[in-house]
């Protein structure tokens, strides 16, 4: 089907002369038509990102949107910016079907069209721009039948998660039969899960899959956050799990490059939550990734893996931004456990006046106890370190030189971050 929206773009550039680019309406790069001439500045600096990194920022869809292209049923001019990258003027054509906006035709105007009649106001299009359009709705009849099947997908793939134990091998099955008809799936081929953690679900309507190599489905799902002694402690909002096919069960590669694409998707990230008491923040967003299965009811099991590599990689910025759930090391156990107060001793450590100290602590115990390392990281002198060190000791009432000592402190600084 990707083919078919690139023959599509190609009539639209043949049509008028202009470079043409494809995108949905998430601005994810989908079809690109070929850039003739010796101009470089007709690759302005926006379009060229577009195509090298398959995806526009969040920057560029807002300065767009502005022009109100998510309202528009008619071609749309949006003049040039140096300032903001938009080196030549475009003139968009909304990429719609049955009133829904799927995304959006770009043609580079280096001039030649800045007399072409688009219509509205009373004056008929150009019969090119009209042309242009009849093709743009059969991209966005094309777009609608992909989203659709994505949706299809979406929810098999969703009940197969959120099922109870008794009703996955029915869940799995469906999901491996509509993968089949759907996308010509091959039974036992390796599969895995990508969680991207948070994923903002405003947008209520499906929308295509990015053209990825191997990203079969997609469905956003709460983030199970964990309750202690009558005590609720939030999730961290919702997460998009993401199937993927693999080349092989223990080569992860199309997994990282779906966490990649998907992490800079308007809709990944946001604001970054405020951490505990220590004053801990995690990033704005991270991807977390399972480990291969060839069965489909192993899936359930790979999805709680990449969301908790995905916790891991937000709460440790050294593991992220996306992280292997085999990469995380004793978070693989800490995810596992139910969310709990703190260690009555850890306690006074956590509060946000002696963030510092638990810097400190939990820096020393990440170089094995080694004094001049810790230091020479934090950038202090030793007899500084081992003053903190001792405020440390006091605060909690415990023994650093202790082994048993040292695991509860390394491990409640470690859960404070989830």
């Amino acid at each position: 089907m990707r083919s078919d929206y690139q023959q599509l773009v190609d009539e639209i550039s043949a049509a008028l002369g202009a470079p043409a680019t494809l995108e949905d309406r998430d601005f994810g790069l989908i079809a690109f038509g070929a850039h003739e001439g010796e101009d470089d500045e007709v690759m302005d600096p926006v379009r060229t990102r577009s195509i090298l990194q398959r995806r526009s920022s969040a920057a560029v869809r807002a300065w767009f949107e502005a022009f109100g292209i998510a309202r528009a049923t008619t071609p749309l001019r949006i003049p040039p910016d140096p300032a903001a990258g938009v080196f030549r003027g475009r003139i968009c054509l909304p990429v719609r079907h049955r009133g829904i906006v799927h995304g959006y035709v770009w043609l580079l105007d280096d001039g030649h069209l800045s007399d072409l009649e688009l219509g509205g106001h009373g004056s008929p299009p150009d019969p090119r721009i009209a042309q242009a359009m009849e093709t743009a709705a059969r991209i966005g009849a094309l777009l609608a039948d992909e989203a659709r099947a994505g949706s299809e997908l979406a929810e098999l793939l969703r009940e197969l998660l959120t099922s109870r134990s008794t009703g996955r091998p029915a869940a799995a099955v469906a999901l491996r039969d509509a993968l089949r008809d759907t996308l010509r799936f091959i039974p036992g081929t390796p599969l895995t899960l990508v969680a991207v953690l948070p994923w903002d679900t405003a947008a209520t309507d499906a929308a295509p899959l990015p053209s990825l190599p191997g990203l079969l489905a997609a469905c956003p799902l709460p983030a199970p956050g964990g309750a202690r002694a009558g005590r609720r402690h939030p999730a961290a909002g919702p997460a998009l799990a993401a199937l993927v096919r693999l080349r092989q069960t223990g080569s992860l590669a199309p997994a990282h490059t779906v966490a990649d694409h998907l992490l800079r998707s308007p809709r990944a990230g946001g604001e970054p939550a405020a951490g505990g008491r220590t004053g801990m923040r995690p990033g704005p967003g991270a991807a977390g990734i399972g480990i291969g299965t060839r069965e489909p009811t192993d899936l359930p099991a790979a999805w709680r893996q990449a969301l908790d590599a995905a916790r891991a990689a937000r709460a440790e910025p050294r593991l992220g931004p996306v992280a292997q759930w085999d990469g995380i090391g004793a978070y693989r156990l800490l995810t596992a456990l139910p969310a709990a107060e703190p260690d009555p001793a850890i306690g006074p450590l956590l509060s946000p006046v002696h963030a510092e100290l638990a810097r400190t602590a939990e820096a020393f115990l990440d170089c094995a106890g080694q004094a001049g390392r810790t230091a020479q990281q934090l950038g202090i002198h030793r007899q500084t370190l081992y003053y903190r060190l001792g405020r440390v000791e006091k605060l909690t009432g415990l023994d650093l030189d202790e082994g048993a000592d040292r695991l509860l402190l390394h491990m409640a600084l470690k859960a404070a971050r989830l």
